[in-house]
């Protein structure tokens, strides 16, 4: 499925009667890439949940590609297109790492999961270790080479660097930036790690309360320490 613009319109979501994104728009061009920043407990997971259906939605609209996907569910909005690297990883424990691959393959052939290995060398010497087997990095690996066997068109990474090891970090920035840099995947970056965020995108949304704060360049946003400290933290770039 090729790479598909990403329009989000008035989105409203939250969980029950909390409502915790409000009124967010933003929108990402097919094959583009959008960083989105924010202290803890922001809305940032909120708004990937929402944008697969799996939130209460109070109001907006979601448009893939120029398709208006509100009013359908996650398995509809990921047949649409939508795919999701949770934080976390969801890996199945039970079944080894081709197993969790296959799962990956949609109506793909089972071949294909050589791309997986292709992206992660690593992934193939442990193809038939168990999920629990693996440590965070290889679960981290595992989760997000199972999305992207299944060719969304409009990929959501939820915190991919979480508690991983710096040179864990940096081979799967490696193979998100090839990616991205493919243009095959529109692809939406929520990260806590600053500069891992502003060299990813050109451009990035910071959420505040479920709002955004501030919408634009990654180089304004490294240049402005005022605007760190205010909406990231103090030190963010150290």
């Amino acid at each position: 499925m090729p790479a598909a613009s990403l329009e989000v319109l008035g989105l409203s979501a939250g969980y029950g009667p909390t409502v915790i994104l409000e009124d967010v728009s933003f929108s990402v061009p097919a094959g583009g890439r959008l960083s989105v920043l924010g202290r803890n407990g922001m809305g940032k997971t909120t708004l990937l949940m929402a944008l697969m259906g799996l939130t209460k939605r109070t109001g907006g609209e979601i448009r893939v590609g120029g398709a208006d996907v509100t009013a359908m569910n996650a398995t509809a909005r990921a047949i649409a297109g939508l795919g999701l690297v949770p934080q976390a990883r969801e890996v199945f424990k039970s079944l080894t790492v081709e197993e969790n691959l296959f799962v990956g393959l949609k109506e793909r052939p089972r071949s294909a999961i050589a791309e997986a290995y292709a992206m992660f060398p690593r992934l193939a010497e442990r193809r038939r270790n168990l999920g629990w087997q693996l440590s965070g990095g290889e679960q981290q690996m595992l989760s997000t080479a199972r999305t992207i066997l299944g060719r969304p068109s409009v990929l959501l990474l939820d915190e991919p660097l979480e508690g991983l090891a710096p040179v864990i970090c940096d081979e799967l920035m490696a193979v998100l930036t090839r990616l991205a840099d493919s243009g095959e995947m529109t692809i939406l970056f929520v990260e806590q790690r600053l500069d891992s965020a502003l060299n990813f995108a050109e451009r990035v949304v910071i959420l505040e309360r479920g709002r955004i704060a501030w919408t634009g360049t990654s180089d304004t946003l490294r240049d402005d320490h005022t605007l760190i400290e205010r909406y990231i933290g103090v030190g963010a770039l150290h």
